[in-house]
C-alpha cells in the first residue's frame, strides 16, 4: 500500500493497525497537508445494509468538530479499497505514554479534563464512542488530547446486543491474533458490553473512569493473562480501591468510583459531571461525593458467603429523624434518642440507589417501617418492607418493576 496513490492521496507510512482497519500516512496533494488515511478491511466489506450505516455514522461523525476529538475530512473509494481521511495527530498515544511516564496529579487531572470534554461533546450530538482506551487517545506534541476512531465502532459494526453475540464486537475482533491487544481492549469494556447488551453513552463512562484509574495508580485495572479471565474480572473482580490516592486527589476518586459502577443505573450518568468536577466545581464536587460510598460494589460477608452492603447515611439519618420526629409527637416534653442501624439486602438482591427522590428508602410516618426498592439478579426492580424491630426484610407481593 505504501507508494501508491489513491484519488489525490499519496500514501507514504504505515502508522499502526486495528480491528477497524489500517492507518497511513498520507499527503492530501491537492490541499498539500498531511492526513491520516484508515484503509477499511476488504473482509468486512460486501454487506449493503453495513456500508450504508456506515457512510450514515460518517457523515455524522464529520459534524463532530472539537479540540478533543479528530476530525473526519472524509469517507473515499478508490478501486474497491475504501478509506477515511482523517486528522493526523502527530505524537503519541495515552497506552505509549504511560508504558514510561508516570502523571503526576495536576498532569492526570489536565488528561482527564479534556478526555471527558471530547466526550461531553460526542455525547451531547448522539455519538458513542463503544471502544475508548489508551491506545485510541493521542497525546499531541503541544500536549493536546484527541480522541480518535469515535463511533467508528458502531459505525461499521453496529450494537452488539443486536444479535446479543460478543463475537462482532469491534472490541473482541480488534487485534485478531493480537493477544496483547485484545486483552487492552477488553480491560476497558463496560460490564453491560461484555455481556454483548446494548450500550449507551454509560459505557463511554465506565471506560474512562477505568482510564482515570490507570492515570491515577499507573497500573492497569483489569489486567489477566487470557480474554475470558479479563472479562471475568471486568464482571466480577472488586477494584482495589486502596490503591487510588485518596489522600492527594479526593475530588478524582470519588469520579473514578461513581464511573466504576457495574450497574448502569446508578452510574455516572453524565460525563460534563465529571468535566466539572475535574475543573474543580464546588456543586459538582459535592453532587459526586454524595453517592461514592454507597455505590462501590458489595463486600463479602464471610459467614453468609453473599454481598452484604448496607443502605447506610440515607436511611441511618432517616430512620433517625423519623424517630424522634414519632416520639416527640406522641411525648413532645421527652427526648428521643435516634436510632442508627444498618439494613443488609435480602438474599440474592442489590438496592437500587438510583431511585427517584427522595432517596432509595422511605421511613413510614409512625417511624417503626422502612420500604425499600431492590432488584434481582435479573434486574427487575420490588419494593421491600423491613419492621425496624425485626431482622428480616419482606418483599411486598405485586410489587414487580415498582420502585
Amino acid at each position: 500500500m505504501i507508494g501508491k496513490i489513491l484519488a489525490h492521496y499519496e500514501v507514504l507510512s504505515l502508522l499502526g493497525k486495528g480491528g477497524m482497519g489500517e492507518v497511513y500516512r498520507g499527503r492530501d496533494t491537492k490541499l498539500d497537508r498531511d492526513v491520516a488515511l484508515k484503509i477499511l478491511p476488504r473482509e468486512l466489506s460486501g454487506d449493503p445494509e453495513r456500508e450504508a450505516r456506515f457512510q450514515r455514522e460518517a457523515r455524522s461523525l464529520a459534524m463532530l468538530q472539537h479540540p478533543n476529538v479528530a476530525s473526519i475530512y472524509g469517507l473515499e473509494e478508490v478501486d474497491g479499497v475504501r478509506f477515511l481521511v482523517m486528522e493526523l495527530v502527530e505524537g503519541e498515544n495515552l497506552s505509549e505514554h504511560l508504558a514510561h511516564t508516570q502523571l503526576s496529579v495536576g498532569e492526570t487531572r489536565r488528561v482527564a479534563t479534556q478526555i471527558a470534554a471530547g466526550l461531553e461533546a460526542a455525547h451531547e450530538k448522539g455519538i458513542i464512542h463503544r471502544d475508548l482506551k489508551p491506545a485510541n487517545i493521542m497525546i499531541s506534541s503541544s500536549g493536546e488530547i484527541k480522541i480518535l476512531d469515535f463511533g467508528l465502532a458502531r459505525a461499521w459494526f453496529g450494537d452488539a446486543g443486536e444479535r446479543g453475540d460478543i463475537e462482532i464486537s469491534p472490541t473482541i475482533t480488534a487485534a485478531m491474533t493480537q493477544a496483547g491487544t485484545i486483552l487492552g481492549t477488553a480491560a476497558y469494556m463496560s460490564p453491560e458490553q461484555a455481556r454483548g447488551r446494548n450500550v449507551d453513552r454509560r459505557a463511554d463512562i465506565w471506560a474512562f473512569g477505568v482510564i482515570l484509574w490507570e492515570l491515577l495508580t499507573g497500573h492497569q485495572l483489569f489486567e489477566e493473562e487470557t480474554i475470558s479471565d479479563t472479562l471475568a474480572a471486568v464482571l466480577r473482580a472488586e477494584p482495589d480501591w486502596d490503591r487510588l490516592p485518596v489522600d492527594e486527589a479526593p475530588d478524582l476518586c470519588r469520579i473514578v468510583e461513581r464511573c466504576l459502577v457495574r450497574d448502569p443505573r446508578q452510574r455516572l450518568r453524565d460525563i460534563g459531571e465529571a468535566r466539572l468536577g475535574l475543573e474543580g466545581s464546588p456543586a459538582t464536587q459535592t453532587r459526586l461525593s454524595i453517592p461514592a460510598s454507597s455505590v462501590r460494589a458489595p463486600h463479602q460477608d464471610s459467614k453468609k458467603g453473599r454481598p452484604t452492603v448496607a443502605i447506610t447515611a440515607a436511611i441511618a439519618v432517616a430512620v433517625g429523624l423519623g424517630i424522634g420526629w414519632f416520639g416527640l409527637g406522641q411525648r413532645s416534653t421527652t427526648e428521643t434518642a435516634a436510632l442508627h442501624l444498618m439494613i443488609p439486602p435480602p438474599r440474592d438482591i442489590q438496592f437500587d440507589l438510583s431511585s427517584a427522590t427522595p432517596g432509595p428508602a422511605q421511613l413510614s410516618p409512625d417511624g417503626r417501617m422502612v420500604t425499600f426498592t431492590g432488584y434481582d439478579t435479573e434486574g427487575t426492580t420490588r419494593l421491600y418492607l423491613r419492621h425496624l424491630a425485626r431482622e428480616e426484610s419482606m418483599e411486598i407481593s405485586g410489587t414487580a418493576g415498582a420502585v
